[in-house]
């Protein structure tokens, strides 16, 4: 097996704003993994608040190089488990090779990842388009130039209610709230609240990732859904969640891949959890690694190619919430370029 990758630095539409801070470009890692003709595709964005750096991603793929090379792919499950020992503390770049994995096996079987696991699109859930923090001027400029069924509002502002106030006199849409863990407790519950009188369908986060206690009290006496993102980060936080949360966001880069990810889909399910499949302003190749598994999930939010200006590859197709991959084999994509 052959190892190679390709760095990016995608510039977005507008410059993306969340609680946690602003940026113009989302640096992202895009890896393959070779075996004869056939090539399997993954990647891994670097995100700052997690630490993840595309440098540091780099760095540690060329130290293990030999040992990932020698591997002979035939399941990726346990080529996850390898990869988990081997990389260990690095999630991001296990995600990126893990979707490499999975991609590769798919080709060499001449089939889509969905259609290996039985995934059926007839029910599966539209996905969100995000708006990110900005003036409410701005924030209601970018709602009206995408028009969509759902949207994901990024909240965290002492204007929060206004915000989403001025969103209402616009679009009668669907509204999901991310407040990225900005609130405190006592602001979160006045909060929520009043954004239940306003259409929002649910809230992601409001707390900070740590405070369980805050949680437990938010879950008793909240009106609206609540989803664990920060919160629930890898397969052993979804037990966590249960008896706090509502459901949680489910994204492979934290989690370090598909592998993880179908394991914590069941989990959920299990704990009575709902599932949102969400994303890390991924590309094409990582989005299409989350759209294989969009039917199993309650809700999606798989926008990361909307919000850039530059992508990696084809083989999505979003249509007014709706997206499907390709009929290719493995993820369904093709490198541009």
């Amino acid at each position: 097996m052959q190892l190679h990758y390709h760095s990016y630095n995608l510039p977005f539409r507008h410059p993306f704003t969340i609680s946690k801070g602003t940026k113009t470009h989302q640096p992202t890692l895009i890896v393959a993994l070779q075996i004869g003709s056939y090539i399997g595709y993954g990647e891994a964005t670097a995100i700052t608040y997690y630490n993840v750096t595309v440098e540091q991603m780099i760095e540690q793929l060329e130290s293990k190089r030999k040992m990932i090379e020698k591997f002979a792919l035939t399941d990726p499950e346990r080529f996850w488990h390898y990869l988990h020992h081997l990389i260990p503390n690095h999630p991001f770049l296990v995600c990126a090779l893990d979707i490499a994995g999975w991609d590769l096996i798919g080709k060499m079987n001449r089939k889509p990842l969905h259609e290996m696991w039985g995934n059926d699109y007839k029910n599966a859930p539209v996905t969100d388009y995000t708006i990110g923090l900005n003036t409410i001027d701005n924030m209601v400029i970018k709602l009206k130039e995408k028009p969509w069924p759902v949207y994901k509002v990024k909240l965290g502002m002492v204007n929060d209610i206004d915000i989403i106030k001025a969103m209402r006199l616009h679009t009668d849409a669907p509204i999901r709230v991310d407040a990225n863990a900005a609130w405190s407790l006592d602001e979160a519950i006045e909060k929520i609240n009043a954004l239940a009188k306003l259409g929002v369908e649910m809230i992601e986060q409001p707390l900070h990732k740590d405070n369980w206690e805050g949680m437990k009290i938010l879950y008793e006496n909240s009106p609206l859904p609540l989803f664990a993102d920060e919160s629930c980060v890898s397969e052993s936080d979804v037990a966590k969640c249960a008896g706090y949360f509502h459901g949680i966001n489910i994204k492979l880069t934290k989690c370090s891949g598909i592998t993880p990810a179908r394991r914590m889909i069941d989990h959920a399910r299990q704990l009575n959890l709902k599932v949102l499949l969400g994303s890390m302003n991924e590309s094409t190749v990582g989005s299409a690694a989350v759209v294989q598994l969009l039917p199993q999930a309650d809700m999606a939010d798989i926008d990361g190619p909307l919000l850039l200006a530059q992508d990696t590859a084809t083989g999505l197709e979003y249509n007014f919430g709706t997206v499907r991959p390709s009929n290719g084999h493995g993820l369904g994509i093709s490198l541009i370029g």
